[in-house]
């Protein structure tokens, strides 16, 4: 019984995604399938969570962060940036950044505002989770390193977050790395209503929408993370222990704020910032990214996600589409680290 809801699940998703994707990108799916490679690939044979932390975390002044980071490889080697998203944590990263050391890469792995130990440096700062802020802060990190350009590379709220950075700046980004695809948003598209399957795919952003759900969230932070990981990857039988190293980044004192802010702010339901006006105009006309790009999808990715044909026209310079099959889900370099980590040392080559 459990399989058939799994599947009924993902079915579901599925057809979110593409109503989703028909909002957000106005393509006909027909015309948009002739335009994406599928490439598959196996479920990697080393066993995913190998390593059990990073050792030591760093941290570093950034525009308005104190940004906390864990680092793996040389200092002068070339940089890769991974970027995890929600509910999650750097340790989506925990295999993937030494195997890239091991080429010859530095690693860096820093937790997004509102996660871990990245903290704002004054109280005053507005917690603030809208899309061209997170995008601001990985750009000033970048600074604050001395890093001039970087392989990027991101699931979920960080996969939107390197699509950002290689529309807005280029010419700080080698090549990107994007699970899922293309996830720039637009509050104008968001405004519009879609079918009832779709809305119900979404239903936690409208829970946070909220008083009650914003009080549920912080009273209930890690059972709600805890059901995201199950439902957006079915098939992955991580453990307890795997869970709660991850759950304690979920403490961070600003976590609920900016998680509440960034699904109310996509609604139109919460203002963003003034600064960030121009970047969002923008970003509100889907720009073409134009960096050497290899955008991965798990074959049981049980949360909402646009199909590789709706957003493959979307990557203007050289593009690759890679699917993870073996029951990878949403939290795909953590559950596929081999695979993620091959795309990164790929996506150089391109």
């Amino acid at each position: 019984m459990s399989g058939e809801i799994n599947l009924n699940r993902r079915r579901l998703f599925g057809m979110a995604a593409s109503a989703v994707a028909a909002v957000e990108f106005g393509l006909p799916g027909a015309a948009r399938a002739q335009l994406a490679d599928a490439l598959t690939m196996q479920r990697p044979t080393v066993r995913p969570d190998a390593n059990n932390s990073f050792g030591s975390l760093n941290s570093i002044r950034a525009g308005e962060l104190e940004i906390g980071y864990a680092e793996a490889g040389g200092e002068h080697d070339p940089v890769v940036l991974l970027l995890h998203g929600w509910p999650y944590d750097i340790h989506t990263y925990v295999d993937v950044a030494p195997l890239l050391a091991a080429q010859g890469y530095r690693v860096i792995v820093p937790y997004l505002r509102g996660y871990g130990t990245t903290r704002f440096l004054s109280s005053e700062t507005p917690r603030n989770g809208q899309q061209a802020a997170l995008a601001a802060d990985m750009i000033a990190l970048m600074d604050a390193l001395g890093i001039e350009t970087a392989i990027i590379a991101g699931c979920d709220w960080g996969a939107r977050t390197v699509n950002i950075m290689a529309a807005l700046w280029p010419e700080r980004c080698q090549a990107m790395v994007s699970v899922s695809g293309y996830l720039i948003g637009s509050r104008m598209a968001n405004a519009k209503p879609l079918p009832p399957e779709a809305e119900l795919a979404w239903w936690y952003q409208f829970y946070f929408a909220t008083e009650r759900g914003q009080l549920g969230y912080r009273q209930n932070t890690r059972q709600f993370a805890g059901l995201i990981w199950r439902t957006a990857s079915p098939a992955w039988q991580f453990d307890d222990a795997t869970f709660e190293r991850s759950a304690r980044a979920l403490d961070n004192p600003d976590h609920v704020a900016i998680t509440i802010h960034n699904y109310r702010w996509r609604l139109g339901l919460a203002e963003g910032e003034a600064r960030f006006d121009a970047l969002e105009e923008k970003l509100a006309t889907g720009p073409k990214i134009s960096v050497p790009t290899i955008t991965l999808e798990g074959d049981a990715n049980g949360a909402p996600h646009p199909e590789p044909s709706v957003y493959a026209a979307k990557f203007s310079g050289r593009y690759e589409h890679r699917t993870i099959t073996g029951g990878i889900g949403h939290n795909l370099p953590q559950e596929a680290p081999e695979a993620f980590a091959q795309a990164v040392l790929d996506v150089a080559r391109l």
